[in-house]
């Protein structure tokens, strides 16, 4: 059974792996990829950190609150640069769900430090 005091965090980070992994693939689409290479970069290393935060508050672990503080940040990083290429609408969902992923893990980091 997963901790409650991890649920939001836990949803947060997987609906960021879902909107980073979509965000990525389809910039890999567009027609100058090479100018997003950042962004998806972003948001695979985005996505990496949502995903093993989720794998670490789900099994309790000690280092949530910490993983969760990187997660943040990361998060903000990934929201900035899909910022830039909002007239797109997989990078203006995933800046949005990236920036709701870094105020709840960002949350979570202090409330269980």
């Amino acid at each position: 059974m997963i901790n409650e005091k991890f649920r939001e965090c836990i949803d947060a980070c997987q609906q960021c792996v879902i909107a980073c992994n979509h965000c990525a693939n389809a910039c890999l689409h567009e027609e100058d990829v090479q100018q997003l290479s950042r962004c998806i970069r972003l948001d695979l290393e985005c996505a990496t950190f949502c995903s093993a935060a989720v794998q670490v508050m789900s099994i309790n672990g000690k280092l949530s609150a910490e993983l969760c503080e990187l997660c943040s940040k990361i998060c903000l990083l990934c929201a900035e640069e899909c910022e830039k290429h909002d007239h797109m609408d997989h990078c203006r969902d995933c800046a949005l769900t990236c920036h709701k992923c870094a105020e709840v893990c960002g949350q979570m980091a202090t409330e269980h430090a």
